[in-house]
């Protein structure tokens, strides 16, 4: 998990961030930035960029390295620090509260605004932006990709779906996004996989789930990452979310991605509720998803 920086902003100027955005501007051309380029790309003096990196280096917001020449990269934090700052400045986060869930690939927050929000920090890429390259295609026409860059697409590319769907699929709401940040409404209820269903609640769970998937196929997305540990379940009904990874239905492996996305939350459930489930097959679900025609796994 990456260090939360709120606690940073208060003691950072205004200098501190011109120097932060400088570095971020060097990383376009290259994974470590030149010092001689710096007072350039921040606009700042070559004495001010002295006083800022020694700042910016004891508050683990950049690196530092000297091989060839003397260069330096922005750490996660110090990305962080400029979402988060450009957020409060856009009065989308007023507070800043604990860790509500950390994976690989995102960090999210508990913030407030005008009511509690959650703020999703995207990570993809950071120590296998490589490897993320290969696999989004928000990269793929990318020749010089760094994590910055694959981190930010999934942000903007996660924004940009949950504004497509909200409020006719049930995906939290968003609220505004710079760069890699993403703030939204906090989803009620539990995570599905410590959900404890009864077992006349099951199938009418899992029904909600794939009408969620059935409408935003309808407006024209597959999830293509669809387990037990991206969506809410709470008395109202269900909420999907972690949506970076999705796919439009004229994809070429769209039909591929939505029946594995069946396949995910049905096995899951015969696992857990063995015995509960009707014996459907998956690709007769996902026909029914992409048809518009699902009604209830009851039949």
């Amino acid at each position: 998990m990456v260090r939360n920086v709120a606690s940073l902003l208060p003691e950072l100027d205004d200098e501190d961030f011109y120097l932060l955005s400088g570095v971020e501007q060097g990383m376009r051309f290259s994974e470590w930035v030149n010092r001689e380029k710096l007072p350039e790309f921040a606009s700042l003096t070559p004495e001010e960029v002295d006083y800022r990196l020694e700042r910016c280096l004891k508050r683990g917001l950049i690196e530092k390295k000297t091989i060839q020449y003397e260069g330096y990269t922005l750490q996660f934090e110090g990305y962080d620090a400029l979402a988060l700052r450009a957020l409060v400045e856009r009065d989308a986060v007023a507070e800043f509260g604990s860790p509500l869930g950390v994976g690989k690939e995102s960090d999210v927050y508990e913030v407030k605004s005008y009511k509690p929000l959650a703020l999703k920090y995207h990570r993809e890429g950071y120590t296998n932006f490589r490897e993320v390259n290969k696999e989004r295609d928000y990269t793929s026409d990318r020749e010089h990709v760094s994590w910055l860059y694959t981190a930010r697409k999934a942000a903007e590319r996660e924004y940009e779906i949950l504004e497509t769907l909200y409020p006719d699929v049930s995906v939290p709401r968003p609220i505004e996004q710079n760069r890699h940040a993403i703030v939204m409404e906090r989803m009620a209820g539990v995570e599905l996989s410590r959900a404890a269903l009864e077992d006349g609640q099951v199938v009418g769970v899992l029904d909600l789930l794939l009408s969620e998937l059935a409408r935003a196929y309808d407006i024209g997305y597959v999830h293509a990452d669809m387990s037990e540990y991206n969506v809410f379940v709470d008395e109202s009904g269900v909420t999907v979310f972690d949506w970076p990874q999705a796919v439009p239905t004229d994809h070429p492996n769209a039909d591929e991605f939505l029946r594995r996305d069946v396949d995910n939350l049905v096995g899951y459930f015969e696992r857990k509720y063995p015995g509960v489930i009707p014996d459907w097959t998956t690709d007769a679900i996902a026909t029914d998803v992409r048809s518009g025609s699902f009604e209830s796994i009851a039949g």
